[in-house]
């Protein structure tokens, strides 16, 4: 039986209830595939590496493949699309146009002015100035990635009742950025996989011992577990309690715990990465779901029949991603041409534009649209404004 909140004011002619609404964004099964993802691609990455080593054959790879073909670049575009693309969205480029319009726009002009001079017009070379972009890059999305396991984490929240709760805000906020965000960076830098690593955080902690490294790894491992442990008793003990909270608190926890092991780091990759895809996928397609209904016909009615149907607009996503997988793999892969997965599906015409003279703009749309991404979902999703959760009641209780 779902729970109900009794008023204070309630007789003997028997209690007044309102019925809260259901914990999970849509229900057990679609969360269960969509947002709580690290369940069951945990299980599945372990048991389909066995011994492979990485990128380039094997079935874990194949895995990597197809979700990467369908959701990397539908999730990247998923929150521009909500900003531009929706009705719900509409009124809050009129109301914040610096937030929405005026930084985006500044940001994508400042990637294509660091990337189209050639080498010579600039004090650092191209490569040079790659480089640079990519630790900027990689820093900003340690952060993202953190930011939006607190994003579900508050979802569930608001719909647990529990939004307007400081306390609990901040659990989740610590959690997520600390175990998502801190513990993630620190297996990444044991691992030697942050990015560009050599360059700079070898210079800035140079001399680790070898043999310090396990004790890191055992001393973070029993943060993971204390902090997991901390949560999960907190959850268990509220009420009404929160089913999904619980799941995606595992999830997080169990993909943390990979990192941090001493093993092939492809296989936290993939599952990490693809986490991150699914379900920022899955919040793009289900949030316009309530939008208005624009008056007469044309291209906002047709944009608005799309975006009031999730799986229209997951379908959309995913075909975006999959033709534009070799436009974006120029940046993601420029120094690395051996990891394009685009070559498998476009051949020669994914490998040639690595060689085009399109080159300098790719990198720089790559890069435009990856710091945009960061900056239009912190904007498309802040709860906190009013105008932002009259556009995102597609995920919240109603």
């Amino acid at each position: 039986m779902r729970p109900r909140i009794y008023s204070q004011r309630d007789s003997g002619l028997g209690p007044v209830s309102a019925p809260l609404p259901s914990p999970w964004i849509k229900s057990p099964a679609w969360d269960g595939v969509w947002i709580l993802s690290a369940l069951w691609l945990v299980p599945l990455a372990l048991a389909l590496a066995g011994g492979q080593a990485g990128t380039g054959s094997g079935p874990l790879d194949q895995l990597y493949f197809v979700i990467t073909a369908l959701f990397w670049i539908g999730h990247r575009l998923g929150s521009a699309w909500l900003a531009y693309g929706t009705e719900a969205y509409r009124p809050l480029l009129r109301a914040q146009p610096v937030r929405f319009l005026l930084i985006p726009a500044l940001v994508t002009a400042a990637c294509f002015a660091i990337f189209l001079p050639g080498d010579s017009a600039l004090p650092f070379t191209r490569t040079e100035r790659f480089i640079a972009l990519a630790i900027l890059d990689y820093a900003a999305s340690t952060y993202h990635f953190g930011a939006q396991h607190f994003g579900a984490l508050s979802l569930y929240r608001a719909r647990a009742g529990g939004a307007a709760n400081p306390g609990i805000r901040q659990r989740d906020r610590l959690f997520a950025l600390g175990v998502g965000g801190a513990l993630v960076f620190l297996a990444d830098a044991l691992a030697g996989a942050a990015a560009y690593q050599k360059l700079w955080l070898d210079r800035w902690l140079p001399g680790f011992p070898a043999q310090a490294l396990e004790p890191i790894r055992y001393g973070a491992t029993l943060v993971l577990v204390a902090a997991t442990a901390a949560m999960l008793i907190a959850e268990l003990r509220a009420a009404p309690r929160s089913p999904p909270r619980i799941l995606y608190i595992l999830g997080l926890a169990m993909m943390v715990a990979i990192a941090l092991q001493p093993r092939n780091p492809f296989i936290f990759l993939m599952i990490w990465s693809s986490q991150h895809w699914i379900l920022a996928s899955a919040l793009a397609a289900r949030t316009p779901r309530m939008e208005p209904c624009p008056a007469g016909k044309g291209v906002r009615r047709a944009l608005h029949e799309l975006n009031s149907r999730g799986w229209a607009l997951m379908l959309m996503l995913m075909l975006v991603s999959l033709l534009l997988l070799p436009v974006f793999e120029v940046e993601a892969n420029w120094l690395d041409s051996a990891a394009n997965f685009g070559d498998r599906i476009f051949g020669h015409f994914a490998a040639g534009l690595r060689t085009s003279s399109f080159v300098p703009a790719l990198l720089a749309l790559g890069f435009a649209s990856g710091f945009t991404h960061y900056l239009l979902d912190r904007s498309v999703f802040r709860l906190s404004d009013p105008q932002i959760r009259s556009a995102a009641r597609g995920l919240l209780p109603v």
